[in-house]
């Protein structure tokens, strides 16, 4: 239960965003005036073409008038059916893009004469006109996550639309920037958080399916725990969030940790703290790194909490290794290790599961794509300073598990002393911070 001092931050948090909306509605309710008389008296054509419209709010300079016709840009945008939004994406490219002959001229006059002045309007002209309407579409209420959304569309529509990836790519140095460090909020989930921010999490897991309410709340029990970043503008949407389980020791099979038929740990006495689920939770802000702020932030929360606890390691899934080993010639059959990592539960040695254990180490620590680890997860958390500590046969038994890594799991170790060191090691030098179990392997 929240206590009454939380209570009332509550209280005061809710009426200070209900003064605001207040206040918004009541700027927009003017300015649809003032457009409408605008309109009335043709100072300003009246259009139901979103397009029209978008060209006029780049221009727009009043500041009420210009909040309601942002409003209304976002509601026709939110209107249209999908056929006509890829007509509106394909406008943004083709029609807001920045003007090639003014950059020459700019460019012209900055190479004649190199002041700061020029040096300025160089970069004006340089900056797409789109750039300009997105700022100013999000001066709408809620106008965050249909940007969001509009961003998620793109991507989804770059294979048949590649001319689309300078605008997602202008909104994604817009969210750089919107979606700062600065503005985040780390919050515990746990049972007491609204039902509405919950369903969100069963929704979002991208790692491990959480399979309803029962499952959900075996997650946030006894030695679970879960922590999301939200964002001012996004209140009750997590932007990404990671499952947290205090075992006794280094855990090596996902199955214990996510099993809801049983209370977690019972009689054990945690010493370490395992990330064994991080899921971003919008597509739209892919590229946009929250992970890493996280985890460390996390680190920092639970070490407060717990200062019994030895160490930080990850359980992390490998999504792209069986793809890779498929492409080699190994000598490795994919479906024969499949096979034997369902039925092995005792993990009893053998020189094929050895074979495939190698395999992994090299495709972790050898296989680069522009000098970084190829497996993305593995990129995310060595690119955090974490170490490849160890890889796990048979930890992995769910349909996803075996069908990406043959059911191979990777601990990366979150070594406090070491986390910068392995950082600049990884990016300089392009080293990977291993253990001796997981150098044996690769020998």
């Amino acid at each position: 239960m929240r206590s009454e001092v939380e209570h009332r931050g509550g209280d005061r948090q809710e009426s200070s965003i209900g003064g605001l909306s207040g206040l918004l509605s009541s700027v927009i309710s003017a300015g649809r005036d003032i457009l409408a008389r605008r309109r009335q008296n043709s100072l300003e054509a009246p259009s139901s073409d979103l397009l029209a419209k978008s060209k006029q709010l780049i221009h727009h300079r009043g500041e009420a008038s210009g909040l309601a016709l942002a409003y209304e840009v976002v509601a026709d945008y939110q209107a249209l059916d999908d056929a006509n939004r890829l007509l509106f994406f394909e406008s943004l490219a083709d029609d807001f893009s920045a003007d090639s002959d003014a950059v020459l001229a700019a460019a012209d006059g900055y190479k004649r004469n190199p002041t700061e002045a020029n040096l300025s309007a160089l970069s004006r002209a340089a900056e797409a006109p789109r750039i300009k309407l997105f700022r100013r579409m999000n001066m709408a209420p809620d106008a965050t996550p249909v940007l969001v959304k509009m961003r998620g569309a793109m991507i989804q529509a770059l294979d048949d639309l590649p001319q689309l990836k300078a605008v997602e790519t202008d909104l994604k140095h817009q969210f750089i920037s919107w979606f700062n460090r600065g503005f985040l909020e780390l919050r515990v989930i746990d049972w007491n958080t609204p039902a509405s921010i919950l369903e969100r999490i069963i929704q979002y897991e991208s790692v491990h399916a959480i399979e309803g309410w029962d499952d959900l709340r075996a997650r946030l029990r006894g030695n679970r725990m879960c922590f999301a970043f939200f964002h001012p503008a996004m209140p009750d949407d997590p932007l990404v969030f990671v499952e947290v389980a205090l075992t006794e020791g280094v855990p090596d099979a996902i199955g214990p940790l996510i099993d809801k038929s049983k209370e977690s740990d019972v009689g054990n006495t945690p010493d370490t703290v395992v990330f064994y689920s991080i899921s971003n939770c919008h597509p739209g802000l892919a590229g946009v790194s929250f992970g890493n702020f996280l985890i460390k932030q996390v680190v920092e929360e639970v070490g407060k909490r717990y200062s019994n606890m030895k160490r930080y390691v990850t359980l992390s899934p490998i999504p792209g290794f069986c793809r890779w080993l498929a492409a080699q010639e190994l000598g490795i059959d994919l479906d024969e290790m499949r096979s034997m990592a369902r039925t092995d539960t005792a993990k009893t040695a053998d020189a094929r599961r050895n074979d495939l254990l190698a395999a992994c180490a090299q495709y972790l620590l050898k296989e680069r794509r522009n000098h970084l680890a190829l497996d993305p997860v593995a990129r995310f958390h060595l690119g955090n300073g974490a170490s490849l500590h160890a890889i796990h046969w048979a930890a992995d038994l769910s349909d996803k598990g075996l069908e990406q890594s043959a059911g191979l799991m990777v601990n990366y170790l979150y070594d406090l002393r070491s986390i910068e060191e392995n950082h600049d090691s990884y990016f300089d030098q392009g080293e990977i911070a291993r253990s001796r179990d997981v150098a044996r392997l690769l020998n």
